[in-house]
């Protein structure tokens, strides 16, 4: 599934530009990505759009930002893991994500159904949210979203 939110964001500036779902379907089909990470990978995206709705339907009248301070719930922390809620942290006081956006990468990495979501998964995660709003981040941070934790070179997307 991730290899295919990756080629979706290399590929497609924006949401909009994708054609539509039997159309990507079948260019993603004939580049060779398997039926099952297709399927699983626009089920994702699909209810990516659904679950940015309703934060943002439900969290009109707070501000973008805030002072607070987010505790994560056991389950969070296990399929997460601390590197990852960390680097969540980071972006947040980086002014990469907001509030709003935490929230949204928080649940689109429970919904991956993973036992625990490795760090690279966590960024890519983070990038589709981003990406799904229309937000690229500065070039630093684009850099440090694909920085390889083992040799800390920029690794290729795909």
């Amino acid at each position: 599934m991730f290899d295919v939110l990756v080629y979706l964001y290399e590929t497609y500036y924006r949401p909009d530009a994708c054609p539509d779902s039997e159309a990507l379907v079948k260019k993603l089909s004939a580049i060779g990505f398997e039926e099952e990470e297709i399927s699983k990978a626009l089920g994702w995206l699909t209810d990516l759009a659904a679950t940015a709705n309703v934060f943002s339907n439900q969290t009109t009248q707070q501000a973008p930002s805030s002072v607070g301070f987010r505790i994560y719930a056991s389950r969070e922390q296990e399929v997460m893991g601390t590197a990852a809620i960390g680097f969540i942290q980071f972006l947040e006081s980086a002014k990469v994500l907001n509030p709003i956006q935490r929230e949204i990468v928080i649940e689109r990495a429970l919904a991956a159904r993973e036992t625990q979501i490795s760090l690279d998964k966590l960024k890519v995660i983070v990038l589709m949210v981003l990406w799904s709003q229309g937000k690229e981040p500065d070039g630093l941070m684009f850099d440090e979203l694909f920085l390889d934790d083992d040799d800390a070179e920029p690794r290729l997307l795909h």
